[in-house]
C-alpha cells in the first residue's frame, strides 16, 4: 500500500515536468522589449573619434537572427537570446559604424541602435543584446549593419550568436554576416 502513494507522486511530478517544458515551447503572448542598449554607454572603451577624412569606403551587412524557431510543424516555438558582435578587424585603422538596425520577419524595424555614427578602435568590438524573452524579431528576425572607413581596411568581422534551450538540452549557434551585394544583369 505504501508504494501506491509513491507512484502517484512521481507521476504527478512527471506531470508537472512536462508541462513546465512544454511552458517553455509554447508561444507567448506578448513579446517582452528590453531597453535598447546604448552602444556609446555600454561600449565607450570600444570606441574612439570619427575620422576626420572623408569615409571613401563602405558597405553594408545582412545579419540572419533567429530570436524564435519554429518546432514541430509550426506548433511550437523555441526562444533564444541573440547577441550581435561587430568586430573591426582592422589593425590600423578606426570602422565607422553608421547604422545598426534590428528587424522583423515582417521586415518592419523594431528597433535602431545608433542615434549617429559611431567609429571602432582598431580590433575592438561593439554588441548588441536581445534577451530570449524578447520574441518581437520572430523567426526570421535580421540586423542591417552600415560600415564605412577612410580610406583601405580589412573588412568588419559580423555575426550574430544564439544561445538557448528546449527542454532540458542547451543549444548555441552562429548566424555570419553576408555583404549586401546588389546583383542583377551583368
Amino acid at each position: 500500500m505504501a508504494l501506491k502513494p509513491a507512484i502517484c507522486h512521481a507521476a504527478s511530478a512527471g506531470a508537472v515536468v512536462a508541462v513546465a517544458a512544454c511552458l517553455s515551447l509554447c508561444p507567448m503572448s506578448g513579446a517582452r522589449a528590453e531597453p535598447a542598449v546604448s552602444i556609446e554607454k555600454s561600449f565607450a572603451g570600444s570606441l574612439t573619434t570619427l575620422p576626420s577624412e572623408a569615409l571613401s569606403v563602405g558597405g553594408s551587412f545582412y545579419v540572419p537572427a533567429y530570436s524564435s524557431v519554429s518546432m514541430s510543424q509550426g506548433k511550437l516555438r523555441a526562444d533564444f537570446s541573440v547577441t550581435l558582435s561587430v568586430h573591426n578587424a582592422s589593425e590600423t585603422r578606426p570602422l565607422v559604424l553608421k547604422r545598426i538596425v534590428y528587424f522583423d520577419t515582417a521586415g518592419k524595424q523594431v528597433e535602431n541602435y545608433l542615434t549617429s555614427p559611431v567609429a571602432l578602435k582598431p580590433f575592438s568590438t561593439v554588441e548588441v543584446p536581445i534577451a530570449a524573452a524578447d520574441v518581437r524579431g520572430g523567426t526570421g528576425a535580421n540586423f542591417v549593419v552600415d560600415w564605412a572607413a577612410a580610406g583601405e581596411i580589412a573588412e568588419p568581422v559580423v555575426e550574430a550568436l544564439m544561445v538557448g534551450d528546449v527542454g532540458a538540452a542547451h543549444y548555441a549557434f552562429i548566424s555570419q554576416g553576408r555583404p549586401i551585394r546588389i546583383v542583377g544583369k551583368n
